[in-house]
């Protein structure tokens, strides 16, 4: 018995709904008399739940144990919606609650697998020794051909040091590591490439720096993550600078792969040119930089930037050479005004700061058909309802909205074509082919205002992100 409803709750400026990220079941014990399998349902959706599922998995003459699958909005959510169960009738006794998130977290999501039989001796003598010696001496030899005989042609170190962890803050590596697993099962999901999550015990930038250069020969490339700016920006430069595998930060350049994908496809329903649009951005940290930055490359040549202390403007502090570069490349007419007066006649507003830090009016006066992609997780930078209203395109970071910008539709496929091609340097070229590609995965008969950023599901998407960059690196060569 399958139920299927959508719940909205006002929380300050912001509609929130249920997610299957909150989902939980609920056993329930209930005398037969008490129709159980149709009051407990009512009183869960009166409480706000979003019911998926009812299952018996006892049943008697006088009583029956029922399942009951739902999505919440968080976990107090949750426990209202098992008291009121549990005052719907006396006759009904909530046994358990199962968080369904934590259950699949259980033991972690990973596992390692081998690729080659074990069954015999001579199995046994082939994989291990006496004959991996000849692999050895081999590699000794001309140490290229680790990529052909080891994994490290096919893997990539997931690197964090908690400090940036989602919108969560520092958190330090061992909470980290449920992210840096879960990117690990999307790169093996969406591109078949092999990751390891890498958590690291300092936030020192020497050191983390170090570790990475001395863990380096067993991967054929390295995803940084979570790593709070402006450290993230020194830490990947000077990795670069001296790895000969790629390195990526994907905090920065896989949003930015991404958000450009979504524009182009949005300017084009709106029919405008990039190099003729005025945006604005909010949140001046790694995401922000980047993006900027490959929109720049792309054509762009008008933006106004803020941070949490207000606009970028030529008399701003340059702490760092990316917040110098944010400096030099934006605000050109060195205005110092608020976010409100910056938003007026603005065609493109792109938000990755905090929540509800622009208004509806904000939207209204924006250009017409402007496009606004607040991605700022879990609460956007405006309730996407209330920027519906003025702007004729909206995007968010949200898999409950339309036009989700995701991260996951840029980097499986980046590092697939990465590793193909034996890349040890990746170009700005080959994040704008990989924009593009993401974006001409969306057909003209598809494009529309709800529809301007393919699915992460979309098996077309992994292999062009993968042969766009193989393309420019094979070209390189």
């Amino acid at each position: 018995m399958i139920f299927r409803t959508v719940k909205y709750e006002k929380r300050g400026d912001f509609v929130s709904t249920t997610s299957p990220g909150y989902g939980i079941t609920i056993r329930v014990e209930a005398a037969t008399h008490s129709s159980p399998t149709s009051l407990i349902p009512a009183a869960m959706v009166r409480a706000g739940a979003t019911l998926t599922a009812l299952d018996v998995v006892e049943s008697h003459h006088d009583r029956v144990v029922v399942d009951i699958t739902c999505d919440t909005r968080d976990a107090n959510h949750a426990d209202e919606i098992s008291a009121a169960i549990s005052a719907a009738s006396s006759d009904f006794l909530v046994k358990k609650v199962s968080d369904r998130t934590f259950l699949m977290h259980l033991g972690g999501k990973l596992e390692v697998a081998s690729r080659v039989p074990l069954k015999n001796r001579d199995d046994l003598s082939r994989a291990y020794t006496p004959g991996v010696a000849r692999i050895c001496l081999a590699i000794a030899a001309d140490k290229s051909d680790a990529r052909r005989l080891t994994i490290k042609r096919n893997t990539v170190a997931v690197v964090s040091d908690g400090s940036a962890i989602l919108g969560l803050g520092n958190l330090g590596p061992e909470a980290a590591m449920p992210v840096m697993e879960g990117k690990a099962v999307l790169f093996k999901r969406f591109a078949n490439v092999d990751a390891w999550p890498i958590c690291l015990d300092t936030q020192d930038t020497e050191e983390i720096i170090r570790t990475v250069q001395l863990i380096a020969p067993g991967f054929g490339g390295i995803n940084l993550e979570d790593i709070s700016a402006p450290r993230c920006f020194e830490i990947e430069e000077r990795l670069k600078a001296t790895l000969d595998i790629p390195v990526f930060h994907d905090d920065q350049h896989g949003t930015a792969i991404v958000v450009l994908a979504a524009l182009l496809n949005a300017l084009r329903i709106v029919d405008k040119d990039i190099a003729q649009i005025r945006v604005v951005l909010i949140g001046a940290g790694a995401a922000g930089t980047a993006i900027l930055k490959l929109l720049f490359l792309s054509g762009l040549t008008h933006a106004t930037v803020f941070d949490s202390k207000g606009i970028v403007h030529k008399d701003s502090p340059a702490q760092n050479p990316m917040r110098a570069w944010l400096i030099a490349n934006t605000n050109h007419d060195n205005k110092v005004h608020s976010i409100s007066q910056a938003m007026k006649g603005a065609d493109v507003f792109i938000g990755v700061s905090a929540p509800n830090v622009i208004t509806e009016a904000d939207v209204a006066s924006m250009a017409k058909d402007s496009i606004v992609f607040a991605m700022s997780n879990p609460d956007p930078e405006i309730d996407p309802a209330l920027a519906h209203k003025h702007a004729r395109i909206v995007a968010t970071g949200r898999s409950d909205y339309p036009n989700q910008i995701n991260n996951v539709l840029a980097f499986p496929g980046l590092f697939r074509g990465l590793l193909d091609a034996g890349v040890s340097k990746i170009t700005d070229e080959m994040l704008a082919a990989a924009a593009r590609a993401i974006a001409q995965c969306v057909s003209s008969q598809q494009l529309n205002e709800s529809f301007i950023i393919p699915s992460v599901f979309d098996p077309a998407v992994s292999p062009a992100v993968s042969d766009a960059v193989f393309a420019i690196a094979t070209k390189r060569k």
